[in-house]
């Protein structure tokens, strides 16, 4: 295996995307270490979404750079690769298996590689009962375990997939717009577990809930029209003149 050509986890440089001549990524450069979490702000069209379609292999950049651990070229490699590597990704809305229990949730995103039908049916490793156990306490969810996760509040069904995320041990969790729909109290027990994620894994938010974002209490990249328009703490972003004309408005 080649050495590294950069210590940190993930690193994009001089990314650019375009659909029919619409610059979506305009030389974009960015990086991310190891068990760091980034917030991702900016106003729609600004890009996020691409983004997190390079780094997981949904959409092929025109140009630049995009590597994984110093030297897994993402560019070069397709979703389930990716996957493979270690990139896990948390969309918008939860996806959730809703007639199964809580716990055959976490049980199905174990990584074995064994089938879903297979997996329900067979009998759990005492393996299997201890990270099944620490990750419905990790993500709040061991009272109700034995629920339907349909029967589950919206915020609830977050915590639940976060968790089944967590089942892949991904390296890199890419989580979108995660306190859209919460209650407050939600809001902030969701700042709490991915503030304790990053303790031991890199997770990069991308959030328009400025309260949210002043909670997690992290580095804070903002995007507009494809490319870094600043990049700091909040109260820096939040000052930057520029931020304030396209995102914050005020």
């Amino acid at each position: 295996m080649s050495a590294p050509v950069t210590p940190t986890l993930l690193y994009l440089d001089n990314v650019s995307v375009s659909f029919d001549g619409f610059r979506a990524l305009n030389s974009l450069s960015l990086a991310v270490d190891h068990a760091e979490m980034r917030a991702i702000i900016g106003p729609n069209g600004a890009g996020k979404t691409t983004m997190m379609d390079v780094i997981t292999g949904k959409t092929r950049p025109n140009e630049g750079t995009a590597l994984f651990e110093g030297s897994h070229d993402l560019t070069a490699l397709d979703e389930a690769a990716i996957a493979e590597l270690g990139i896990g990704r948390k969309f918008q809305t939860p996806t959730v298996f809703e007639m199964h229990s809580v716990e055959d949730n976490i049980l199905l995103a174990l990584k074995e590689n064994r089938s879903p039908f297979a997996t329900l049916l067979s009998r759990r490793t005492a393996r299997e009962r201890e990270r099944i156990e620490a990750l419905l306490e990790r993500v709040r969810l061991t009272a109700h375990r034995h629920r339907k996760a349909g029967e589950l509040s919206h915020g609830q069904k977050q915590w639940l997939e976060i968790g089944m995320l967590l089942a892949q041990q991904p390296k890199l969790l890419l989580i979108d717009e995660p306190a859209a729909g919460m209650t407050d109290q939600e809001t902030a027990d969701t700042a709490d577990l991915l503030r304790d994620i990053a303790k031991t894994q890199a997770v990069v938010v991308v959030e328009h809930d400025m309260t949210f974002v002043r909670d997690l209490d992290v580095k804070v990249t903002c995007l507009h029209e494809g490319t870094v328009l600043a990049e700091g703490t909040l109260d820096a972003v939040s000052a930057n003149e520029r931020v304030v004309e396209v995102y914050l408005g005020r």
